[in-house]
């Protein structure tokens, strides 16, 4: 049924530059896409930014230059005008110029829109813009996209995996163990917020065939059968490393230095959530849990 989700929030206001966000982290608490509402009302230009999401920029009112760097390092443009929509895709280096000001464009991001996600190029200090942007984030102040919010469970853990491995281990009576356990060093990755999951299987698992799952686990039912869980930076998975936007955030995680037991008897499985892919591979949600 139709649902409110959440309310438009203006998240910059600088120098002639206004963001409101209609859904987002900040306006939804939603981080399977943002967009927001732009207005421009004077010559400016931001910073050259390389983003780790992909972004349609749809121009209702006058115009934007994009400047962008190819693979080559050169620098071209192109004009986008009112009632026309670009498309940047992730890794790409770009620049917004408005050379008129008096503009406005819909910024569709997927997934949503975090500070984290895209790197601004403003020299050795952060602007007012970045970190404003981090404090509406909670990134201010020690947070880090693997860090649980406030109100989170801390006994509470999220593992994704494919269907297919868990109901053969749950039809074996044997412990669950990831593919690349032995070669990760002898634990399950795991985290403490399931919408960092959506950023995870995107960067490792695109190309796998066939339905995932998210399972909510509980951290003391694993200790209690002897299953320690240490908090530790993010770590590779076989043979692919972590993200270089994770580093730079300092990503800590939870790593389950074990296998996921499947006896239902000793309470480590709480829930199970289908995760939902698109046609092309990506992740865009966990059912009951991000969407």
């Amino acid at each position: 049924m139709p649902r409110i989700i959440g309310t438009e929030k203006v998240v910059v206001d600088h120098d002639g530059l206004v963001i409101t966000e209609l859904v987002g982290n900040v306006a939804s608490n939603e981080d399977t896409l943002s967009i927001a509402l732009v207005r421009v009302s004077k010559p400016t230009s931001e910073p050259w930014l390389t983003l780790h999401y992909d972004e349609w920029i749809c121009v209702q009112k006058g115009l934007m230059i994009i400047e962008y760097e190819d693979s080559n390092g050169v620098i071209s443009s192109i004009q986008v005008n009112a009632g026309q929509s670009a498309f940047i895709s992730t890794g790409e280096r770009f620049r917004p110029n408005f050379p008129q000001g008096d503009c406005e464009y819909i910024p569709v991001c997927l997934p949503a829109f975090r500070p984290d996600r895209c790197i601004r190029e403003e020299g050795e200090e952060e602007s007012n813009v970045t970190v404003n942007l981090k404090k509406l984030h909670g990134m201010d102040g020690g947070f880090n996209a693997c860090t649980p919010h406030d109100d989170a469970d801390p006994d509470v853990l999220y593992h994704m995996c494919q269907e297919k491995l868990w109901r053969d281990a749950v039809e074996s009576g044997k412990a669950y163990y990831p593919p690349t356990f032995e070669q990760d060093g002898f634990f399950t990755h795991a985290t403490a917020v399931p919408q960092r999951l959506i950023d995870t299987a995107n960067h490792f698992y695109t190309e796998t065939v066939g339905n995932w799952i998210c399972l909510q686990l509980s951290r003391s039912a694993l200790q209690n059968v002897g299953i320690v869980t240490k908090d530790e930076e993010g770590l590779p998975v076989g043979d692919q490393k972590v993200s270089e936007d994770w580093v730079r955030s300092k990503w800590i995680c939870p790593h389950i230095y074990g296998g996921i037991p499947v006896d239902t008897s000793l309470n480590v499985l709480m829930k199970t959530f289908p995760m939902v892919r698109s046609q092309d591979g990506r992740f865009l949600s966990i059912t009951g849990l991000t969407d």
